[in-house]
């Protein structure tokens, strides 16, 4: 009797934030790590308690992970380091400086309007009147009273509030069909529903890894692009002619990545008593010494785009690559010096599907596309074999451009993944037990890129991203003279303020191609994380740091914060 050919499906959702805390006051810069976990990582798990039996891959960076820690003690101790915190539970708002006021109005008005301000009347009614103040040239926060403030801060929290929140807690419908006129209390009672949910993120993720099915995976220490710690040269491997910033390389760069890794094993360990079975790099970025430092570091699998096995497997073959049904929906084996690594390639379209695309179908509709596509991949690929298809993307940005922060859609989709007969979800780490002893292609290279373009040009490369490389490589050079000269602890300090510097979200900010609010937010706390790493080297901070280097010009698809692989 003839095997019936099978699917397996892993599907992985990275999530990811990075450290927007002042290292000197321990203060948030910026709110998105616990309003994502409101809205997206609250979701997320809900989706999958619901549907205990589906295996599902989960990625948490370390950098997330400590500021959901840092938030939890916030709660516990009554003392906000969050700015937005701190304002929801003020008792008289009446009373904040004209500073406090302007940063409150600007603060709680960055989401995505048409999804989580316009379908509310009462918060549409705030944004349209301090609209008008704008177009009439007048400071909103000279004139809005306490009240208005208070109801701008509710209707904000309210609007970041995930949909599986939203269906269960009445204190959210209460507040929701009030409309405004909000109390202190009220406040209070929103506060502590806040403080319950980002208590609750970790734990949850955990009790899904220790029921078996879902499989939690990390990231490099503070998500840096490791190809380029290593090897700026590797930017042209994808690129021949991209422009490189002035200086060379990244002085100590590999002793750098390996701490990155130490450090993001010794987190995830500290946080789930166990280590993970493989590592999602920092944006899907690898490159050849990069494959070599995850397998020489005792890792099982890691993962990348079909763009770069794309890339790859056009060099090693010196000709175009058949369709991808031929060599993309299987693991690949890297092996060195008697360490064996598994690399997955995900399947960059369908991964955009869910991104970028599916947000402006019906939810039922996009589910049963994507389970069209599934079934379409596995009657087109070789009969010899049950294709892998890996599907990665962001676990917090795509949503809010959903309806209902695509609740519907995941829960039709996670419906007809655990139901369909020919459709096997699988984890990294069960798929790498399964394939022990089987005959996997071999892979003694890769041509060094990421999950954006198959290249690494969305962090090195554009003027203003060459000039943040040089301002941290000559950082990192006062950084190796003074740091002899520390104590341990204070050497541990600009160590973890060094790792922040490095991580690649400033990077991808930088250029004429974001929108100008965006890359100027990151652009001075690139800036002023620079300026800090010297600070606690007790060195004067170079005088260009105090200058604004990118600006940014025009506004992008999901504001930003997702690219898809292709140009469009």
């Amino acid at each position: 009797m003839e095997k019936t050919r099978t699917l397996k499906l892993i599907l992985c959702w990275h999530m990811h934030q990075p450290d927007y805390r002042n290292a000197l006051t321990r203060e948030f810069e910026l709110p998105w790590t616990y309003l994502h976990a409101l809205k997206d990582y609250t979701d997320m798990a809900a989706h999958l308690e619901r549907y205990p039996d589906l295996p599902v891959v989960v990625n948490l960076v370390p950098s997330l992970m400590e500021q959901l820690v840092d938030y939890a003690e916030q709660f516990h101790s009554g003392v906000w380091r969050d700015p937005l915190l701190r304002w929801l539970v003020t008792p008289s708002l009446e009373d904040l400086s004209l500073a406090e006021r302007h940063s409150l109005i600007g603060t709680c008005l960055r989401c995505h309007a048409p999804k989580m301000i316009d379908p509310f009347p009462g918060y549409a009614r705030l944004r349209d009147c301090i609209q008008r103040f704008q177009k009439d040239d007048a400071e909103p926060a000279l004139y809005v009273s306490g009240q208005f403030l208070a109801d701008l801060l509710v209707w904000y929290h309210l609007a970041w509030m995930g949909e599986s929140l939203r269906q269960t807690v009445p204190l959210l419908g209460r507040l929701m069909a009030q409309g405004g006129g909000y109390t202190l209390a009220d406040r209070q009672a929103l506060n502590t529903l806040i403080g319950e949910t980002l208590n609750s993120i970790l734990p949850r993720y955990r009790a899904l890894q220790e029921s078996g099915k879902v499989e939690l995976s990390t990231t490099p220490n503070t998500h840096p692009i490791l190809p380029l710690l290593l090897d700026f040269a590797t930017a042209r491997e994808a690129v021949p002619h991209l422009a490189l910033p002035r200086h060379h390389f990244y002085p100590g760069g590999e002793n750098r990545a390996i701490d990155h890794i130490r450090k993001a094993l010794d987190a995830y360990h500290g946080q789930f008593d166990q280590n993970p079975t493989g590592f999602w790099p920092g944006e899907g970025a690898l490159s050849t010494a990069t494959l070599e430092m995850f397998a020489t570091q005792g890792l099982g699998w890691t993962a990348s785009s079909e763009n770069v096995l794309a890339k790859t497997l056009r060099l090693s073959w010196e000709q175009e690559t058949p369709p991808k049904e031929q060599w993309l929906y299987q693991p690949y084996l890297f092996k060195i010096e008697g360490h064996e690594l598994r690399v997955f390639f995900r399947d960059d379209q369908l991964s955009d599907r869910i991104g970028f695309e599916y947000a402006q179908w019906d939810g039922k509709n996009a589910a049963e596309d994507f389970i069209h596509q599934l079934e379409r991949i596995l009657e087109s690929t070789p009969e010899d074999r049950d294709p892998v298809v890996t599907v990665i993307l962001d676990g917090e940005n795509a949503w809010e451009y959903y309806p209902y922060n695509g609740y519907y859609f995941l829960d039709y989709l996670y419906q007809a993944l655990g139901s369909h007969p020919l459709i096997r979800p699988v984890t990294f780490g069960a798929l790498c037990q399964q394939s022990d002893g089987m005959d996997l292609p071999v892979l003694k290279q890769v041509v060094a890129g990421s999950w954006v373009y198959g290249s690494l040009t969305t962090w090195m490369g554009n003027p203003d991203k060459n000039a943040a490389w040089d301002l941290l490589v000559e950082a990192k050079v006062a950084y190796d003279r003074v740091l002899p000269t520390l104590s341990p602890e204070q050497q541990h300090r600009v160590s973890r303020q060094l790792a922040v510097c490095e991580g690649s979200d400033w990077f991808w900010w930088f250029g004429d191609y974001n929108s100008a609010e965006s890359v100027q937010l990151f652009d001075r706390l690139y800036r002023l994380n620079l300026t800090t790493l010297y600070q606690l080297l007790s060195l004067e901070p170079p005088r260009v740091l105090s200058l604004p280097f990118s600006r940014g010009s025009r506004s992008q698809e999901a504001g930003g914060a997702m690219r898809r692989n292709i140009h469009p």
